[in-house]
Formats: structure tokens, sequence, C-alpha cells
């Protein structure tokens, strides 16, 4: 068994908030890369550890559960006002917290889906903290990817003869990326998941791919499990309208080097949007990583390849920074 000098999981306060960190390295003064998780809600330590873990002998992995999420839910996040900005800010502070005890000018920060929504405002506000920008499932414009989302699960239902899903699908057409009800929303993920734009080899409906991978891993306990589901539950209701208002095709131009590493298959945050973003996008220096046997999440779905063609990039983006 691996064994790290650092493999921590602890509490830290971030803007007067109790949050949750794992921390792994396989030895110290590494450079850090933290991983800024999709949702919002929905957690990832357990895939980035599980798969990812050989990052550790190169970097600090970071894992943080965002306010309200994981095993940073508690009760009190129904009385907090919530934004998009509530989770850049916290995002800003728990970055300079990592600076000041890792002794280090800039960190990595590694986002996926709601991630990149935090990560590329981040990117835009404070590029002197941050040493390159890791995009997975890159979100570009809230309503035209739940558009283009729906009607890709539409589709899908018709070529495959699917009479359930069609009839299922019909009339709850996202409008402004707001569907009718939050059943119609949960009927558009479940069949997303199913067709294979979520997870494109492994398909199934939302149970499958989300709750029996927490019920397997160490990383949560039932009850963290229990908060868990609280919490994405709360926030995905209480963000969803602030989160797909996000538009970032003003953006134009980054400080920081910019790396994607995209799912083929993703009508999550479908990959032509984020392609088109990406290729208008001017910064010191850019990389497009396209993975063919994955929709919404390479990082578990080509683990290794996306360990591999990481470090790569990292190594290409930041010739002189010493591992």
């Amino acid at each position: 068994m691996q064994r790290y000098a650092i493999d921590t999981s602890e509490f830290v306060s971030v803007r007067g908030d109790r949050q949750n960190i794992r921390i792994r390295a396989a030895k110290e003064g590494l450079p850090v890369i933290l991983f800024l998780h999709g949702g919002p809600g929905v957690c990832d330590r357990h895939f980035v550890l599980g798969n990812q873990s050989r990052l550790a002998e190169k970097y600090t992995l970071v894992c943080w559960d965002q306010r309200g999420s994981g095993k940073s839910y508690t009760k009190e996040i129904e009385k907090q006002p919530l934004s998009v900005q509530t989770y850049v800010d916290d995002a800003e502070a728990l970055i300079d917290l990592l600076r000041e005890r890792f002794h280090t000018e800039k960190v990595v920060v590694a986002a996926h889906s709601w991630g990149t929504v935090i990560g590329t405002f981040l990117a835009a506000r404070c590029p002197e903290k941050i040493a390159a920008y890791i995009a997975q499932g890159m979100f570009i414009d809230g309503s035209e990817n739940e558009l283009e989302s729906y009607l890709f699960c539409v589709r899908e239902a018709e070529r495959l003869g699917n009479k359930k899903a069609v009839k299922e699908l019909s009339g709850i057409c996202p409008e402004n990326g707001r569907y009718p009800s939050d059943k119609a929303m949960m009927t558009q993920r479940n069949y997303l998941s199913k067709f294979g734009g979520g997870t494109y080899k492994k398909r199934g409906g939302m149970f499958r791919s989300m709750l029996l991978s927490l019920l397997k891993t160490r990383e949560y306990s039932f009850s963290d499990i229990f908060r868990y589901a609280k919490g994405g539950l709360y926030l995905s209701k209480t963000l969803w309208n602030d989160v797909v208002a996000v538009n970032f095709k003003s953006i134009t131009q980054l400080s920081v080097p910019v790396i994607v590493t995209q799912g083929a298959h993703d009508y999550n945050t479908p990959t032509k949007i984020a392609e088109a973003w990406y290729e208008r996008l001017q910064a010191p220096f850019k990389k497009w990583i396209t993975f063919e046997e994955s929709a919404h999440s390479p990082i578990f779905e080509e683990p290794q390849k996306w360990g591999e063609e990481v470090l790569a990039a990292l190594a290409e983006a930041l010739p002189a920074q010493k591992n």
C-alpha cells in the first residue's frame, strides 16, 4: 500500500464557514493542485483519490467539499444567502489559505463542471494566484448548454425508438436554462445518463452513476452520504437560476495557462460549445485534450489517460516548476 507524507481529512475555516478538505501528497514541498468539484454539491474526492492518486507523487492534491457540500454540509447553509460569487469568494479564500500553508505563490486549479464556473471566474479575477487552470466538463453558457443537452436526449430517444423516453421528455424543454419543474430536470438528467451524454461507457440512471460510487468508497461514511444528499439537493435547487445565468462567451482572454480536458461525448456541458469558446480564447498557454471514450468526466472514465495527459500538459505549461 502506498504511504504518503501527507494524507489527511480536516476542517478549515473559509470566510467563517467550517469546511472540509482532503489532502494527499507523497512528500512535503510539492506544488499544489486544488480540485473544484461539480454540482453544485456533487463532491468528487472519492473519484479524484480513487483514480488519480498517482498525481500525488508530483503534486499535493487538495480536494475541497465546498460550502454546504458533502462533509461541509450543515443545516446552517439554509440560513445563508448563496450565489455563484459566494463560491468564487470561498475558493479564493481557500487558495490564500493553501498558499500560506504550503509556502507557494500559486496553486494549480483543476475544475469539473460546476467547478469550472468557479474556476473560470477565479482565473479571470486573480491570475496572480493561479499557476494553471485545468478544466473538465467546461461550462460556457448555461442557457445554451441546457438546450443542447435536452435536445440530445430527445434525438437519442427518437433514434432508439424509446417511446417512453420520448413521452417523458415531451413538453419539458428548458427556457433560458430553466426546466418547468425539478422533476422535469431530473427526468432530463436521468436520460442524459442512460443515453451516454453523462457517462459514455458505463451508462445508467442517476442512482447508478452517483450513489453506488459513494456507497463503495471509504471517503464518505453513511452519515456523510446523508449530508452529501441533503446538500446536493438543496444547493442545486437554490443556486440553479444563478448558475444557468452564467455566460462566459465574453471572456476571450485569460492570463493563466489553460488546459481543457473534454470528453468527446459530453452533453452535460456540450463539447461543441466548449470548443467554440476555446478556439476564441487567448492565453499565455492553452491546450485542448479530447477523450474519445468519455462524456462528462474523463477523470474517471479514462483515468489513466487523464492523469498522464494532465501531467504532460502541466510539464509543458510550467517548465520551470520543480517537482
